[in-house]
């Protein structure tokens, strides 16, 4: 605000104490008005009773989850993957500087409830025209003192702009916690290919081994007239096409390598002797607790975000419909002004002013009216969002709970296949050595051993990456305790 100040004598600058208190009080009684717009209600949203697929053995409709789901994996380096990646990912730390951002953001409009004081000083030479009406004047104007303007907030203006703060404080909080579930997931979810990657290229490799030796045998058959050349061409055909399957397997292991490097916000490469030795993928639990669908409005933090952003919008109605009415501040400013610097100070240089003012914006044109109504359809907008994004995860829990059980299933029934499959080449090998089959069946059977043993190592790997979806589905990893929500009364203005 600008304030102009008139020179007075000390008689002038007297306010009389009645109309002093009449300025400060009315004000300070009327700031009991409610605010306009409307008071927030968080929206009832109806969830089923039961997930659809909870009758399985496997899963425990318990309402608790466990917050730590991948140390169910009883894996030391997965652990520490996991925690490294908390301290360093530069997604987490961005999202922690916007939810700081927005706690800054919130104390800067709480600031409004205080008066803004303003101290000034000047020193200004001037010169006036020659041909002016005072010719040739020229003189030194010092000044210095303090301002001050304080907005009474009658219908609330104010009050609902910390509630949007507020909620968008919150809202960035729900949102560093989304990041949180996800990299947690990201991380377990790369380690898994990682192992899913190195069993493959172990399988591959061993059956490169098998093959070898089967090629071997068929070429001192042939060397002994008891095979024929096309044996040993398909024997070595099989072998080249298992072999081919490596270079692939290896990209995507350094590919997964790197990418969880990055993860845990390291340089890529940096993970690749850490990770050098194969070991076993690892398993879930044979049961695992899935909770209840009403969980999901408080343990899905992208769900509570959305009904943040929503009380934000909510709140925001109530500061635009503020403008519709008057505006009531309490201004003041108080100094010294002398032309001479020796003077500045004294009795006869102060200057003063005090007392309220109105501003009411009667006419707009309908401008106000209509930002109201497009804050009411950002509002409704928000409303369908948050319904959206309940909707959506319980189709992604659905999902998830049907992809786990009957990856389950599947993992059992390809284990069996390898199980078989063994068995046949051995058979089928034993056999051809003695003259009794064809060596046809002797490549058959191999071609499915090293497919069925591929396949087993990646359902194993999707099996444990099931788990890890469906606890991210179900917004497992974090407290959902709600962390307490800042005091809208709380004027301290951190």
């Amino acid at each position: 605000m600008t304030y102009r100040i008139e020179h007075m004598n000390h008689k002038e600058m007297r306010v009389p104490w009645t109309r002093l208190m009449i300025a400060l009080v009315i004000p300070l009684v009327l700031t009991g008005c409610a605010a306009v717009g409307p008071d927030y209600q968080p929206p009832a949203m109806e969830m089923p009773a039961a997930w659809q697929g909870t009758d399985d053995p496997a899963l425990l409709p318990r309402a608790q989850l466990v917050q730590k789901w991948w140390s169910l994996f009883h894996d030391p380096l997965l652990d520490r993957l996991i925690q490294t990646a908390t301290q360093s990912n530069r997604d987490l730390l961005a999202a922690i500087a916007r939810m700081e951002e927005a706690r800054a953001n919130l104390g800067s409009t709480r600031g409004e409830y205080y008066p803004q004081v303003e101290a000034n000083g000047s020193a200004i030479w001037q010169e006036t025209s020659d041909n002016g009406l005072s010719t040739g004047v020229e003189e030194t104007l010092h000044g210095v003192g303090a301002s001050a303007g304080w907005e009474v907030d009658l219908f609330g203006r104010i009050r609902r702009s910390v509630e949007a703060a507020a909620a968008d404080y919150q809202a960035s909080a729900e949102d560093r916690t989304d990041v949180l579930i996800s990299l947690y997931a990201n991380v377990a979810l790369t380690y898994l290919d990682v192992r899913t990657f190195q069993a493959r290229l172990t399988a591959a490799r061993s059956n490169i081994d098998s093959q070898k030796s089967v090629l071997a045998l068929t070429r001192s058959r042939f060397r002994n007239g008891l095979a024929t050349d096309l044996n040993v061409a398909q024997a070595q055909r099989i072998l080249a096409s298992t072999e081919a399957e490596v270079p692939p397997l290896n990209i995507g292991l350094s590919q997964s390598i790197n990418a969880l490097a990055v993860l845990l916000g390291q340089t890529p490469g940096s993970l690749s002797s850490e990770l050098a030795v194969p070991l076993e993928i690892p398993l879930p639990p044979e049961k695992v607790t899935v909770g209840v669908p009403a969980n999901l409005l408080r343990q899905r933090p992208d769900v509570r975000r959305a009904e943040r952003r929503l009380a934000a919008q909510t709140a925001r109605i109530g500061v635009l419909k503020a403008d519709l009415y008057p505006s009531f501040s309490l201004t003041g400013a108080f100094g010294f002004e002398s032309i001479d610097a020796g003077t500045l100070f004294d009795t006869d240089s102060r200057i003063a002013s005090f007392g309220p003012s109105l501003r009411w914006q009667i006419f707009s044109g309908g401008r106000i009216r209509q930002q109201i109504k497009a804050q009411d359809a950002r509002t409704r907008q928000a409303l369908f969002g948050y319904e959206q994004s309940v909707l959506n995860a319980l189709r992604e829990v659905e999902n998830a709970l049907v992809a786990y059980v009957e990856d389950r299933t599947r993992l059992a029934a390809i284990n069996r296949s390898v199980t078989a499959a063994r068995r046949s080449v051995k058979l089928a090998t034993e056999l051809y050595k003695q003259g009794l089959v064809d060596f046809q069946q002797v490549l058959d059977a191999q071609r499915d051993q090293f497919n069925f043993e591929n396949q087993f190592a990646a359902a194993k790997g999707n099996s444990a990456a099931n788990f890890v979806r469906l606890y991210a589905a179900l917004g497992g990893g974090w407290d959902p305790t709600p962390a307490p929500k800042p005091d809208l009364n709380d004027r301290g203005g951190k």
